[in-house]
This record gives structure tokens, C-alpha cells and sequence, in this order.
């Protein structure tokens, strides 16, 4: 009976010789999670893509620029919000909608690159830090965007938290007050589901403490 034979190294079969970058990201991906940042090797990566390690470093510098990527692209796709609108009649419903819908992706999605990333914060430090600024800076693009649609109703002057020059600085406020505490839950291991269904209380309370900030901020 014949063996299967494992992928070897270099140029990838025909069925594989797509996007070579989306191959390499995926197998970093991988052994990241499985092994951690220290112990996944380029060899690795190499031989699980299949994909040169020639390829990988002409797409990427180095491991610390893979893992970046790595979670620069999970980041992306939890912030693709194309095509989603906030459910709600009130600014209250559809911030809380949103906040669901955020803390749900990200808890979700992020947790096993997070802890990844905390394991090797005090080895490589700029690597934590890089990764956490990446993620941050998406994540508030698109949540401004959101809050500023979702909040167009709301009188706004020109130095309040949802003008132009505030209004991604409120966006990571937003973020901060209603995510780094379910994340932190969950990373000490707090079950998921338990988690999910205490969000439509736990942002109802947030957002509108949140609002109660914002419209103080208005006053002169």
C-alpha cells in the first residue's frame, strides 16, 4: 500500500500555487498558536506552507514581521464592518449593538494571538508593543467610522469628542471601556458562552456611561 508522501519544500504543487503570502501567513499562523513565537521555526513555516524560505523572506524580513502580519491581518477582518449597520432606534441601542458585535468578534477571534503575544511580551517587548499598536489603530479606524454613523443625530461642535480631530481618539475610548474588560475575563479563563450572554447588560451599562461622558464633554 503507498504512503502519502508529505509536501516537500520549495515550489508548491499546481494545487497549491495560489497566494503564496495567504499560504505562509496561514502556516505561520498555525504553528504560532500551536508552538509560540520562540519555538515555530522558518523551517517550519517553510514546510508546513510549502513555501521556500527564499519565498518567505521576500515577502517578510523576518519571524517578528510574520507574526506582525499575522495579526495585522486577523485584526483586518475583524474590522471589515462593510455592510453593517448598528440594529437600533436610539443612539443607546445601536451603540450597544455595535459593542455586541465588537467585543463578540475580537473575544472570539483573538484570544489564542493574544495570549501569544503576552507569552513573549517580556522577551521581545517591541514586538508586543507593535502588535498591540497595529490592533488598536485598525480596530478605532473603523469604530470611528461606525460611532460617527451611528451618532450622526448627535449635535456636535467642532472640539467635541465626535469631531473630526477627536473622533478616533473617542473611538479607542469606546474600545477601551467596553472590550479590555471581557478580554481580560476571558483570558483568565472564563467560559465564552457565559461571557456572551452577560454582553447585552454589560454594554447597555457601558454605552451609557459612555454617553454620560460624551455629553458632559459637550458642555462649555
Amino acid at each position: 500500500m503507498a504512503k502519502n508522501k508529505s509536501p516537500k519544500r520549495g515550489r508548491p504543487p499546481k494545487d497549491l500555487a495560489g497566494d503564496v503570502q495567504a499560504r505562509i501567513l496561514d502556516a505561520a499562523q498555525q504553528l504560532f498558536l500551536e508552538k509560540g513565537f520562540r519555538s515555530a521555526s522558518i523551517d517550519d513555516i517553510s514546510e508546513l506552507a510549502p513555501a521556500s524560505k527564499p519565498t518567505i523572506y521576500a515577502h517578510f524580513p523576518g519571524k517578528e514581521a510574520l507574526f506582525v502580519a499575522v495579526v495585522a491581518r486577523t485584526i483586518s477582518g475583524l474590522t471589515d464592518f462593510e455592510g453593517f449597520t448598528p440594529a437600533g432606534r436610539t443612539i443607546q441601542e445601536k451603540l450597544t449593538n455595535l459593542g455586541i458585535e465588537i467585543v463578540g468578534r475580537f473575544v472570539e477571534d483573538t484570544l489564542d494571538l493574544t495570549r501569544a503575544t503576552i507569552a513573549e511580551a517580556r522577551r521581545f517587548p517591541e514586538l508586543s508593543r507593535n502588535v498591540h499598536d497595529a490592533a488598536r489603530d485598525r480596530a478605532a479606524g473603523a469604530v470611528s467610522q461606525l460611532l460617527n454613523d451611528a451618532t450622526q443625530k448627535v449635535a456636535r461642535s467642532p472640539k467635541g469628542p465626535f469631531s473630526a480631530k477627536r473622533s478616533v481618539a473617542t473611538a479607542q475610548m469606546f474600545m477601551d471601556l467596553i472590550l479590555l474588560p471581557m478580554l481580560m475575563r476571558s483570558l483568565m479563563g472564563e467560559d465564552l458562552k457565559d461571557l456572551k450572554k452577560e454582553l447585552p447588560t454589560f454594554l447597555h451599562e457601558r454605552v451609557n456611561f459612555f454617553l454620560a461622558a460624551c455629553e458632559a464633554d459637550w458642555r462649555p
